[in-house]
């Protein structure tokens, strides 16, 4: 496989240069959109269970729904924009979003709202990729860092700015009615993402031929697979008992079915997703890097609303005030690691992850009396260092990772790298989620002491993606010239 990066031409000359950049804010704006819904439904727990009587099982899966099916989707719909182009499966993908949106702010039920967020899930798993493959598309060299600087600012800021957004929605709305705005808010922007998507993102260059199979079956075998495999991770709280663990040995058996299932398919014809990506050190590094991290990452935001909201009793608002210094330094940093990446390669990643596990091991000094009051502020310069470290994480990762991925694979190379970061995200929820429960039990209700120890976990699985981070440092020089 070639790995030459200039494999397919840069759009130059014509309206798809002009407006390149405003082809990218329309993506970049989808991202938001979607990314937020995985973490904005949080806060509204409690709302959704007053107003519709749901019971714990379906709560939980409006929650882990919408993330399973989001999972579940991303490298086939990576490799229909590459085959089918981008533009496309990208309007369809925010136009389904939006519908559905409106049918999950509209619900009369809990299983109208169950449906509804599955379908909305799989809908953010559909423009995702297209988001990546487009800068792959797009962009060169800086440029191309800077415009993955802007995802990663956007993949971080939505990601931390979640409980905020729908503590303010719920506040507007009130307390009966405020949870279907957390879904109508995506009415209007999805709207104007799919007018302005469909006029700026370049189409399939006219004539090119349409050689490409979707593989239903790698789809089916990877569909599976990553089912049975996220599927206990997201209902590990309702489903009781040990033997739902069976599912993941039983899920990595149908994924080893996908590797040779493609290997042997990518003879004859385009794999769903080409194996030989894994060859890339960049790619295969890259995509632990972002499988662990996001491992961490996200389980931070999980264990610090339970801290803040059940334990100390602070609102879904101040909670969410509370993330937004973690949030704006990954904003800043995220900008500035997009520029330089190119200039300073994995060591920035590396650099980054230290700083963050310097962040969160800051958090967990501050908290060594456990403190009742003021703890937001108290966490403010902690989680300030953290962002900063994660933004020179996540865009920086993405850039290096897909660096060497020819364009014609940047849809589906750039869907198994966020579905390593789904699963790892699910993952992440489930171990550290058990150790603050079970400290919790063991400490009778201490919510600092669980927050702290479940804290220092999230901590050691960051500290994997260091070690990851480094052995690519070393192996880069050793084969340098």
């Amino acid at each position: 496989m070639s790995t030459d990066r200039s494999s397919a031409p840069v759009e130059t000359g014509g309206p798809d240069d002009r407006h390149r950049w405003k082809a990218l804010g329309v993506g970049l704006v989808a991202a938001f959109m979607t990314l937020l819904d995985v973490s904005i439904v949080n806060v509204a727990v409690p709302s959704i269970d007053r107003a519709l009587h749901a019971t714990p099982s379906d709560l939980q899966w409006v929650l882990s729904g919408y993330a399973l099916t989001f999972g579940l989707v991303l490298v086939p719909a990576g490799r229909f924009g590459d085959a089918r182009g981008r533009r496309t499966a990208f309007v369809v993908g925010v136009a389904l979003f939006t519908v559905t949106s409106a049918l999950a702010g509209l619900a009369r039920s809990p299983e109208w709202l169950v449906i509804a967020r599955l379908v909305q899930g799989a809908a953010a798993g559909v423009v995702n990729p297209q988001v990546s493959g487009m800068i792959q598309q797009l962009f060169r060299g800086a440029e191309r860092g800077r415009a993955f600087g802007l995802l990663g600012a956007t993949i971080g800021i939505s990601t931390a700015v979640g409980p905020l957004l729908g503590g303010l929605l719920i506040q507007l709305g009130g307390e009966e009615h405020g949870w279907r705005w957390v879904f109508f808010v995506n009415i209007p922007v999805g709207i104007l993402a799919v007018v302005l998507g469909w006029r700026l993102i370049p189409a399939r260059p006219a004539g090119q031929p349409d050689r490409h199979r979707l593989d239903p079956t790698g789809v089916v075998l990877l569909g599976v697979g990553v089912t049975l495999v996220l599927l206990p991770l997201v209902q590990r709280e309702q489903w009781r008992g040990a033997g739902k663990w069976a599912l993941i040995p039983l899920g990595l058996l149908f994924l080893a079915g996908f590797a040779l299932w493609e290997r042997w398919y990518g003879r004859h014809r385009p794999p769903l997703f080409d194996l030989r990506l894994f060859r890339l050190r960049s790619y295969t590094l890259g995509s632990l890097i972002g499988l662990v991290y996001f491992a961490g990452f996200t389980a931070i935001f999980f264990i610090f609303t339970l801290y803040l909201q059940v334990g100390l009793g602070y609102s879904a608002l101040a909670a969410g005030l509370a993330i937004t210094p973690f949030a704006l330094g990954s904003a800043a940093a995220s900008a500035i690691g997009g520029r330089v990446v190119t200039r300073y390669g994995r060591p920035l990643v590396a650099a980054g992850l230290l700083v963050v596990i310097l962040g969160l091991l800051a958090t967990v000094w501050v908290l060594r009396d456990e403190p009742r009051h003021s703890v937001p502020l108290l966490l403010a310069v902690p989680f300030l260092l953290a962002g900063l470290g994660s933004g020179l994480v996540i865009a920086p990762n993405q850039t290096l990772t897909l660096s060497e991925v020819p364009v014609p694979q940047a849809g589906s190379g750039a869907g198994m790298l966020q579905t390593g970061q789904r699963i790892g995200s699910a993952a992440g929820i489930a171990a550290v989620g058990a150790l603050f429960f079970s400290t919790l039990s063991d400490s009778r209700g201490d919510f600092t002491v669980a927050y702290r120890h479940s804290l220092l976990l999230a901590v050691a699985i960051i500290a994997v993606a260091l070690v990851a981070a480094v052995v690519d440092v070393v192996a880069g020089r050793r084969h340098s010239p």
